[in-house]
């Protein structure tokens, strides 16, 4: 495709409007645009609780925010502000919200829609749209937008400014991210206390990290307090840029499908992820360098780059569901049987690959 016509100087807007992980996932979109278009002003409309994840990208002059949940009259507000302010404005999702933002802030406009009557209505508000098509990664699905614009592609996954982390930390240190946001995608606390034990074992202290949640915060209490080995929680206490440049130095860093491994496998850490329901094909975390080859469906121990997905493959792997209940608060038998030999083993894996 032709390469969109903009004048010099533009200004161009991402509207990102999802959760943290789905906001990290834009940056090669961002990235690409920075790349075609060097002299541009290139912002994103983010919710005012995801922003901080694009704290200091180097590809970006600014980020407008959003209530996750505005008035009528904030959203008339930040409408007004938006009007016809760019060049060029991205809608990165099929939503009302977000083709409507797109749709009022550019004066040229391009977004997806899907294959329905509220869908044909939203391509035409695009100069250039593309369909939604379920059953692709994430990163390739924002990618599509560099083609459909006709610049370049730079796969890069750009995590934020990274913070000193030095005074952090004494010796050789692994990063635990333990408690998930939803609880369909836990391990077990048996499972983490095992693997805190044998990474103490290898000489490695054990930080733990977590949001400030009450919730995750009782949680973590639990888990950590019966711990055989010393942990050190640093849990509510970084910004992003901190736990950027914490993940950054790690030697090697194990969580479940969430935000802070997709911000591991971004800053270049020897990354283990956790994956129950979630399908790895769609959500799989991205590593330094991009995937040459997509994750496969299953796979006890898959390898991509500084990234080693585990999984115990049962026959409803990967049900992309939310658990066996089909709730957030549901159990994950898939992860609730993942034996910690195996993250372990995975785990070593990652160490062993880092001294090459």
């Amino acid at each position: 495709m032709n390469r969109i016509d903009l004048p010099s100087h533009p200004r161009i807007l991402v509207v990102a409007l999802r959760r943290l992980g789905d906001v990290l996932l834009t940056t090669p979109l961002i990235r690409s645009l920075r790349h075609a278009w060097p002299d541009a002003t290139i912002e994103t409309l983010a919710f005012a609780d995801t922003a901080g994840i694009l704290k200091g990208n180097p590809d970006l002059n600014g980020v407008v925010v959003m209530p996750p949940r505005p008035t009528m009259g904030q959203g008339l507000a930040l409408a007004a502000r938006l009007w016809r302010r760019y060049d060029l404005a991205i809608s990165t999702q099929c939503g009302d919200r977000p083709t409507f933002f797109a749709s009022i802030a550019g004066r040229v406009r391009v977004g997806p829609f899907e294959p329905n009557f509220s869908g044909r209505l939203k391509h035409l508000v695009f100069h250039r749209s593309t369909p939604y098509e379920p059953g692709v990664h994430r990163v390739e699905e924002i990618l599509r937008f560099a083609d459909l614009l006709g610049i370049a592609r730079v796969p890069d996954l750009v995590a934020p400014h990274s913070a000193d982390a030095s005074g952090m930390t004494a010796g050789p240190y692994a990063v635990i991210h333990a408690a998930p946001m939803f609880r369909y995608k836990q391990w077990t606390k048996q499972g983490w206390r095992e693997l805190a034990a044998a990474l103490a074992a290898r000489g490695l202290m054990v930080i733990a990290t977590g949001s400030p949640g009450e919730a995750e915060r009782r949680y973590l209490d639990e888990l950590w307090g019966a711990a055989s080995v010393p942990v050190r929680r640093v849990d509510g206490q970084l910004e992003w840029p901190q736990l950027a440049g914490l993940l950054s130095k790690a030697r090697v860093y194990i969580g479940p499908d969430t935000s802070v491994t997709h911000l591991a496998a971004a800053s270049g850490c020897p990354t283990v992820a956790l994956f129950g329901p979630t399908d790895p094909r769609l959500w799989g975390p991205w590593p330094v360098g991009g995937l040459d080859t997509i994750w496969a469906a299953t796979g006890a121990i898959q390898r991509r780059g500084n990234v080693w997905l585990v999984q115990n493959a049962l026959p409803c792997t990967p049900c992309q569901l939310e658990g066996c209940e089909r709730r957030l608060d549901s159990y994950s038998q898939c992860l609730d049987e993942l034996s910690p030999g195996q993250v372990i083993a995975a785990a070593d894996q990652a160490l062993a690959a880092a001294k090459r």
